[in-house]
């Protein structure tokens, strides 16, 4: 997997990978590419994450579409290898997780339309994605924008629990989605 270097849009300063304020700006603390966020009062809120549809071009997708549950963020392209690879472990999670509260939304970023409704058809991903080739949902994200894939896993208040700045496997998310969603 090759990672771009970083670029970190709307960091805050210090070692402090989670909380400036009450809300959620990213810092990879010493280059780490899986960080957990715990106990779960450390956990900064993120902002409200907004966009279009990648497969209808009337709706928008909001992160407050998702009140209430767990929701597994994973940003993406159709032009990113490891993301080719971990597609299915994400569909198989989501299958297996989605009627415990848990909700996936996958952010196309830096993409054709096309290549992106193309990639979701072909790979049968069934939950849904935002359009985001300018990355501006991204920013809200406050993630880095060069490391693609990135998978951020909210817990139901919608604050960062855990980011994976790397392709992830079934059995890691599913373990870790399992435990947000079993917090009080």
């Amino acid at each position: 997997m090759v990672i771009c270097a970083l670029v970190l849009v709307g960091c805050g300063t210090g070692d402090d990978a989670v909380r400036q304020g009450d809300s959620f700006e990213f810092v990879s603390p010493g280059g780490q590419t899986a960080i957990f966020y715990d106990p779960p009062d450390s956990r900064g809120q993120v902002g409200e994450l907004m966009g279009p549809d990648l497969l209808d071009d009337t709706a928008t997708i909001r992160l407050s579409d998702f009140a209430g549950q767990v929701v597994v963020i994973n940003v993406w392209g159709s032009w990113c290898g490891p993301c080719r690879g971990e597609a299915p472990a994400l569909e198989q999670v989501y299958e297996q997780t989605k009627d415990s509260g848990v909700a996936f939304l996958g952010i196309d970023f830096r993409d054709r339309k096309q290549s992106g409704r193309d990639f979701v058809t072909d790979r049968g991903v069934t939950y849904p994605s935002i359009y985001d080739y300018d990355g501006r949902t991204l920013a809200t994200l406050t993630t880095p924008t060069s490391v693609v894939p990135t998978t951020v896993v909210l817990d139901r208040r919608h604050r960062a629990a855990a980011v994976y700045l790397r392709a992830i496997t079934a059995d890691e998310l599913r373990q870790r989605v399992e435990r947000i969603a079993a917090e009080p």
